[in-house]
């Protein structure tokens, strides 16, 4: 692979959310102290919402990680797939909580070892977050269900948290007249945009850095545009385009990136608009403009009667 050739230690531009590599951007560390301030002030339903590929999972794990450092204070569920019936939600819930034995039971029944194993946590001055990633995949009666199982509550607080990861489609789920209930229990919420080109530069810059990369910048000016241009500012794409763009550049056996191995990446990967103004359409645009020039010289000079 490049990362000998390159110095690089460890892979920069993986698509695994490992959080050793989260960016404090401006959006994003917004969204993380809106977080952790609700999670302390215990309000109910929190939602963060964000397109493909914003960082959803991996916000999402940098928010459990600063909790599970707090075990003491803190229980984390999480639910990273909820495409589930409303009792398999309760069971996945209950598995999240330490019920992992004997749980298989009625509706009713779980319900009440659900709410015993809370109050017991709630008796031990613990507080229950739950996470669900990738909520717009909910079935609407799950959806339903969470609400009603977010009723456990006692005369001074409720019993457990829930935070929703989800895709923009979830905004116009929750928009369904038989989800309003839902929708007005969300106390908070929050929306993941993307990079700018600023943005992009800094996160390219961060990962590089992180992965081992102790260099001049590896990523050219003009590389850097394209690669904003063709990403759109979502760092899921960025990872994917960086990745193919050192490979491209490591198979030509050179030391750098520029717009040639990025526009190379843009044109393998699927789904990607490669910008429109290329460096050769910009050279063409330049003829065209000296081109213009030139023709309007001529034409005064015709008029002047300095042209025969």
């Amino acid at each position: 692979m490049y990362l000998e050739h390159f110095g690089i230690k460890e892979l920069p531009f993986s698509l695994t959310p490992n959080t050793q590599f989260f960016l404090s951007m401006a959006s994003y560390h917004k969204a993380f102290n809106m977080l952790m301030v609700s999670i302390a002030n215990r309000e109910g339903f929190i939602k963060v919402v964000g397109e493909v590929g914003t960082g959803k999972t991996m916000l999402c794990r940098k928010v459990l990680n600063s909790l599970e450092e707090d075990p003491e204070r803190y229980v984390t569920a999480y639910i990273a797939n909820p495409v589930l019936s409303p009792k398999g939600l309760l069971l996945a819930f209950a598995e999240e909580i330490g019920l992992a034995e004997d749980i298989d039971s009625g509706h009713h029944s779980l319900l009440k070892k659900i709410t015993k194993r809370l109050m017991q946590l709630a008796g031990e001055g613990k507080q229950v977050i739950l996470f669900i990633d990738e909520a717009h995949a909910m079935p609407e009666k799950t959806l339903e269900a969470l609400r009603l199982l977010t009723n456990l509550e006692t005369e001074k607080m409720k019993l457990f948290q829930v935070i929703l990861f989800a895709q923009p489609e979830l905004d116009d789920m929750l928009q369904e007249k038989s989800l309003r209930q839902l929708l007005q229990r969300i106390t908070f919420s929050y929306q993941l945009e993307p990079l700018d080109r600023e943005g992009v530069e800094r996160y390219v810059t961060h990962r590089l850095a992180t992965a081992g990369y102790n260099g001049p910048a590896l990523f050219g000016r003009r590389a850097i545009d394209v690669l904003y241009q063709s990403s759109r500012g979502i760092p899921r794409v960025v990872n994917i385009l960086c990745h193919k763009a050192l490979m491209s550049a490591y198979g030509k056996g050179e030391r750098s990136v520029d717009a040639i191995h990025m526009r190379s990446a843009a044109e393998d990967t699927e789904g990607i608009t490669i910008p429109a103004t290329s460096y050769k359409s910009v050279s063409f645009a330049g003829m065209a403009l000296l081109a213009g020039v030139a023709l309007v010289v001529y034409l005064i000079s015709y008029y002047n009667g300095s042209v025969p």
